[in-house]
């Protein structure tokens, strides 16, 4: 009990002047008493890996900070819904989900891949040289499961403006009732500037942005890590090419087999953690 509850307690907190987050690094410092250096430090791993709870970890977290986190996050799970100022949306609008991974880097193994057989998994060699780095933009379809993609040498406001020149300057979206694009807070589409932009190039597009650091409610996410799944891993290519595809192909297949997104997260979910969000904001803050 002594040992898991110094393990709950932060480094500054105690007497130990090893500035370290895992506890074994305590062992033989003698923080609390003449019992800690009886202590081996495997044997305290030992106790503290046992535990069911472990209440020492942490893990990363942002918590929501943009004032209309809210009314931002209800309106892109309406268009989701099909809704727009709670009308239904009609045939002719459509709904685009777009962002970029960036610093794509083309890992040239100093040892060939060894491919997996029946008895042992690939084996893809740890060292590397650099073949280059591109940003894979992309914009996806909610309601069609349609891709576009482009690579850029970086992003910025002109290399994300030829992704929406891409997909706004062909049928149906040309002749679109609304577009509605959504997009997160980067710097390359953020802001009522960016807004007056895109509108003024094409009349028809509504830019609609996420709240600060809700990327997770960003549908084209889904699919970037669709990519990461399964032409990115593991990073063994012999450079980008001609092409500057990552590899090339992909997106073409991937349209093939493609359905849209079952997304089930609706208001009453979004409801649901900001109650919960504010319940343990409020427990930490009378604490």
């Amino acid at each position: 009990m002594q040992v898991k509850a110094m393990a709950c307690e932060l480094p500054f907190n105690t007497a130990c002047l090893c500035p370290a987050t895992a506890v074994g690094t305590w062992c033989g410092k003698s923080p609390a008493g003449g019992w800690w250096p009886a202590i081996s430090g495997r044997t305290l791993w030992r106790w503290l890996d046992e535990d069911a709870i472990r209440p020492w970890q942490h893990r990363s977290w942002i918590f929501p900070r943009d004032p209309d986190f809210r009314a931002k996050a209800e309106r892109v799970l309406d268009l989701y819904q099909g809704l727009w100022n709670h009308q239904r949306l009609g045939a002719d609008d459509y709904i685009v989900s777009a962002d970029e991974k960036t610093s794509i880097q083309a890992r040239l193994r100093l040892h060939p891949t060894v491919r997996r057989n029946p008895t042992k998994p690939m084996r893809v060699e740890f060292e590397y040289e650099r073949g280059g780095a591109l940003a894979y933009m992309a914009a996806w379809d909610v309601r069609r499961a349609k891709v576009f993609g482009r690579c850029e040498t970086t992003t910025g406001i002109q290399p994300f403006d030829r992704l929406v020149q891409q997909v706004m300057e062909q049928e149906p979206y040309r002749k679109a009732r609304r577009v509605f694009w959504i997009v997160d807070n980067g710097s390359s589409h953020r802001g009522e500037a960016a807004r007056r932009r895109l509108q003024h190039a094409y009349a028809n597009l509504i830019l609609v942005h996420l709240p600060v650091h809700a990327s997770w409610l960003n549908q084209v996410e889904i699919y970037f890590s669709v990519i990461q799944r399964k032409v990115l891993t593991p990073n063994d290519f012999s450079g980008f090419g001609r092409s500057g595809q990552p590899p090339p192909g992909f997106p073409t297949y991937y349209e093939q087999i493609a359905k849209p997104f079952e997304w089930k997260y609706t208001r009453a979910d979004l409801h649901e953690l900001m109650q919960k969000i504010s319940r343990q904001t409020t427990v930490a803050l009378a604490a």
